[in-house]
This record gives structure tokens, C-alpha cells and sequence, in this order.
């Protein structure tokens, strides 16, 4: 009994049955970028949030076996570079592992040192505050330390497909 209520327990699903139903929630399309030294990091991200106002901090979960991720983490900064409508191609890119994923990619340092790539709708550069163990993927909390608006639309993520705002 939780909250004076008895729970019944769930009906069996399967994991793509849980992906098909949280996938009626739209997200926007991120990618988290780092650096270190010379070397850039970079992957896409849908899992990504507003987790405090004061202070200032977002997160985003990872999947654990994330190639890009570990290196984030080292850097120990990174940025949210949140999507424009026009950069699905760019989304497709770092969601690769193994090529070259800043083959012509257009980037300026943030306060940090990571990437803020150009065109992007919005970006939030953070240090990284700390990281909890969730499952299959991790759950990373950033401290923000500068960010940017634009008034560019949206790339959005729907029921396994990129949508964009009539």
C-alpha cells in the first residue's frame, strides 16, 4: 500500500513496448558537446531538462554505453547545444559512433572550453556538478555557467521520427 492506496502490480511490458509509449512525449534534440585540450567530444541527446532554478542546474541521461559520454565526463564541462529545426542532418551526425563528427561543423569555445555549435536554437554551457547511477543510463546534473537563446524553431523528437513546428 502507497499513499493509503493499494497498488496493483503492473502487467508485464516489454521494453519496446515502454519506448513505443514514452514516445508519445515530445523532446527537443540536443548535443552535448565537451572538450579537452584539442579534442572535441560530441553526441546527440533527446534525454535532456531544467533541473533547478537556484541554483542554476540541468541534466541530461546518457545511455552507459555511450562511446562520446566517458570523455564528457573527463573534460568535466560540457555544453547543451538544443537544436534548430534545420539541424536534423546535424542531430544524425553525432548520433554515429565512429566517423568523423566534426567534418565540417561550425563551433566557437563557450566559457568553458566546450563547443557551442553555430545555429543552434539555444545553448547552456555547465560544469559538470554531479552524476547518479540509473539504470541503464546515467542521470548528469550541470552546473550552469553561461547560455543563450535564439529565435530559431525547434528540432523536436515524436513517436520515433524528427518533427518540426507548423
Amino acid at each position: 500500500m502507497e499513499h493509503g492506496l493499494a497498488i496493483e502490480p503492473p502487467e508485464a511490458f516489454g521494453a519496446e513496448d515502454f519506448r513505443r509509449t514514452l514516445g508519445h512525449f515530445a523532446s527537443g534534440v540536443t548535443i552535448v558537446t565537451a572538450a579537452s585540450g584539442a579534442e572535441r567530444f560530441g553526441m546527440t541527446c533527446q534525454s535532456f531538462f531544467s533541473l533547478s532554478l537556484d541554483p542554476p542546474l540541468v541534466a541530461f541521461s546518457p545511455a552507459k554505453s555511450s562511446r562520446s559520454y566517458p570523455a564528457i565526463r573527463e573534460a568535466g564541462s560540457f555544453c547543451i547545444n538544443v537544436l534548430s529545426a534545420a539541424q536534423q542532418d546535424l542531430s544524425l551526425g553525432f548520433a554515429r559512433s565512429g566517423a568523423d563528427k566534426w567534418a565540417d561543423v561550425a563551433w566557437r569555445p563557450g566559457v568553458t572550453g566546450s563547443p557551442i555549435l553555430e545555429g543552434v536554437l539555444a545553448w547552456i554551457d555547465c560544469t559538470l556538478e554531479a552524476e547518479h547511477d540509473t539504470g541503464d543510463h546515467w542521470l548528469v546534473i550541470g552546473r550552469v555557467r553561461a547560455l543563450e537563446g535564439s529565435d530559431h524553431k525547434p528540432l523536436l523528437f515524436f513517436k520515433g521520427g524528427f518533427q518540426q513546428l507548423a
